[in-house]
């Protein structure tokens, strides 16, 4: 058991599951988007959940699976104190001392797993990001991780100006890709940042732009992109929630793998659906 008086987010995930069987690290990060929660960074970028950050979650969940409540109304009655998110449960015996892979994710949809495992790129709350030397499964990294350059200032953080240049895109396409929820910056305004994975996001949007595909008509894709991941993460749970460091290296090649399987049914599928325009 770890001395730390906070949580991973692969921790909590461990605390949780007993009582929602259905929850995913992409449902945390989801809840965490639409306001519902705000955990604290490390200096690495990693998420810090405290009791009260979890007692909020068990709210949350409950009010979902119990109520029905859209997430609007329940955020709306946690901020009118309507509420309770104070808690009174106990963790369930034993949950806190499993050991859980930490996949944790930025801002930019990059994932991050434990030194040793691969090569995560981490966000620091100033927005700069920090990679961990590489490590004997760097592969998996490399698969996940978008290809673009360094900003000018040798970071790989990216202001507005610096991604429509880059992508090839004017200021009002990127506010509206953002506007769909296909970008996430961090800051506002003129002090607005975006990763290399927003800018690789970006640059594969503006092919789709050019040529008259509509920003609104690519949510389907990140919404696609988002159920798989969930869905992955199911699939390697049962290898997360094991000790031995050889189950977490089995759950980084099988996510690795899956990855690439998916890649590739989607292009066998979009293939055979296009194959009679294509075919002479």
């Amino acid at each position: 058991m770890s001395d730390r008086p906070y949580l991973s987010i692969g921790e909590v995930l461990g605390l949780l599951l007993e009582e929602f069987p259905d929850v995913t690290i992409s449902k945390i990060r989801f809840l965490e988007s639409q306001g519902l929660i705000d955990p604290e960074r490390t200096p690495s970028g990693y998420r810090k959940f405290y009791d009260g950050d979890v007692e909020r979650l068990r709210v949350i969940l409950r009010e979902q699976r119990e109520n029905f409540l859209p997430l609007r109304v329940i955020r709306d009655r946690l901020e009118s104190g309507e509420i309770d998110e104070a808690g009174t449960g106990t963790p369930p015996k034993g949950i806190r001392n499993v050991a859980v892979l930490e996949i944790d994710v930025d801002d930019s949809g990059e994932v991050a797993l434990p030194e040793g495992t691969m090569v995560p790129t981490h966000r620091h709350p100033a927005g700069q990001l920090r990679t961990v030397p590489p490590s004997p499964v760097s592969s998996v990294a490399a698969f996940f991780a978008p290809t673009a350059p360094s900003s000018p200032d040798g970071s790989n953080t990216f202001l507005a100006g610096e991604v429509c240049s880059l992508a090839g895109i004017t200021d009002e396409q990127l506010a509206e890709l953002e506007s769909y929820g296909i970008l996430s910056s961090s800051g506002q305004g003129s002090t607005a940042l975006y990763s290399a994975g927003d800018l690789a996001i970006a640059r594969a949007a503006a092919g789709f732009l050019v040529r008259g595909v509509e920003a609104r008509h690519l949510r389907a894709w990140r919404q696609a992109a988002e159920r798989e991941a969930a869905l992955f993460e199911q699939l390697v749970l049962p290898l997360i929630r094991q000790r031995n460091p050889q189950s977490r290296h089995q759950a980084a090649a099988k996510l690795h793998e899956l990855a690439r399987l998916g890649g590739e049914l989607r292009s066998a599928i979009l293939a055979a659906s296009l194959k009679h325009h294509l075919d002479p």
